[in-house]
């Protein structure tokens, strides 16, 4: 989604103004104690609705936000470098499998927050412990199966065990297996399968293969559209965007592939999340704490959600997304698997993947 600057500005002075009028009861917010606080934001989050979110935190609490952007793997590796020394107070990145390297590296902060615990499912949130919780997701994106109705069947790629059918061979495309959006997804499917089903059905994949992986996820649904696979995994938002977009090439791709959120009648699509963390050496942790409180908001959900074709983690809270509708995804089972779990198993997912010969 994208907002003109003053449409922008327009929905940010009506979303604040009624945030502000229930600041005290629904956030338990006293700006005047807030004024001179500032709260140091690392993000790889980089969507213009995120900052009306953003604004009216600040309107809010009168916390000001300074923001650091840049890709998971540089604020990772920013963190580490500058240690202890670090200004982040608040961590966000887009995907549990890099929440979980960061997690392990001791980057993150456990913290205790009762409206968390309340808002967010535990299985979309890092492991608890007698210290607190580390990471929360806030947004969920899909990962589904795009198809060629004129080469495979629907029924035949319903699951993603199907995937590594021998009748798929030559058909399937994928980005690289080590991409963490790939990683997350083959770690959950491995966690039920079991490590010699799981390397299997990898290895099946492997041989299924049209071409080595290579590219991004609308690159994988751009090769099924064109006829050089058959059969691709993407992360749904990346369909979405091809959904709303107003330029004939990408609606001459829609027309051409069908989308199927596998495992409805199992367990249910894998979700993996853009999530946040309180830096391990946040000079501000209450500020962060409260800064994390207002993403699990209602009205922080729908735009942290919307601005990339996502879902909403929060309990009780939905969105009107035409382009997430129109592809089937307004209400489907979402697998609930724990990402902590999923996330412990990563090592050993990549080691199977180096034996099965996934690029």
């Amino acid at each position: 989604m994208s907002l003109r600057p003053n449409r922008l500005r327009r929905q940010l002075s009506q979303a604040a103004l009624a945030v502000l009028a229930l600041s005290s009861t629904v956030f338990g917010i006293n700006p005047a104690n807030a004024q001179d606080k500032v709260l140091h934001l690392y993000s790889a989050r980089h969507y213009p609705t995120d900052e009306v979110m953003y604004q009216t935190f600040t309107k809010v609490t009168g916390i000001q936000i300074k923001r650091v952007d840049g890709d998971d793997a540089g604020i990772v590796a920013r963190l580490k470098a500058e240690g202890a020394a670090s200004p982040a107070d608040v961590v966000l990145l887009v995907d549990a499998a890099r929440m979980a390297v960061a997690d392990a590296q001791g980057l993150f902060r456990p913290i205790k927050s009762a409206k968390l615990d309340a808002a967010i499912p535990a299985h979309l949130r890092a492991a608890p412990t007698p210290e607190g919780v580390t990471w929360t997701g806030f947004s969920t994106r899909a990962r589904v199966i795009v198809y060629d109705p004129l080469r495979v069947k629907a029924e035949d790629v319903a699951t993603y065990e199907q995937l590594a059918d021998p009748k798929l061979k030559g058909l399937l495309c994928t980005r690289s297996g080590s991409h963490p959006y790939n990683l997350s997804l083959f770690a959950t499917v491995i966690e039920r399968l079991g490590d010699e089903k799981g390397q299997a059905w990898l290895n099946g994949l492997v041989a299924n293969m049209a071409r080595p992986p290579k590219g991004g996820d609308t690159d994988q649904i751009r090769a099924v559209a064109s006829g050089e696979c058959g059969v691709a995994l993407t992360n749904s938002y990346y369909i979405a965007r091809l959904v709303k977009s107003d330029k004939p090439e990408d609606r001459k791709v829609m027309e051409r592939v069908r989308v199927v959120f596998p495992n409805q009648a199992t367990t249910g699509t894998h979700v993996n999340i853009a999530g946040a963390a309180v830096a391990r050496h946040s000079k501000n942790v209450d500020a962060a704490i409260q800064f994390m409180e207002f993403l699990a908001s209602p009205f922080a959900q729908d735009y942290f959600a919307n601005g990339n074709n996502e879902f909403p983690t929060a309990k009780g809270v939905t969105i009107d997304n035409p382009a997430l509708k129109a592809i089937g995804g307004d209400n489907f089972k979402a697998d609930t698997i724990p990402l902590s779990v999923v996330a412990k198993n990563l090592t050993k997912v990549q080691q199977m993947l180096d034996r099965a010969g996934y690029k």
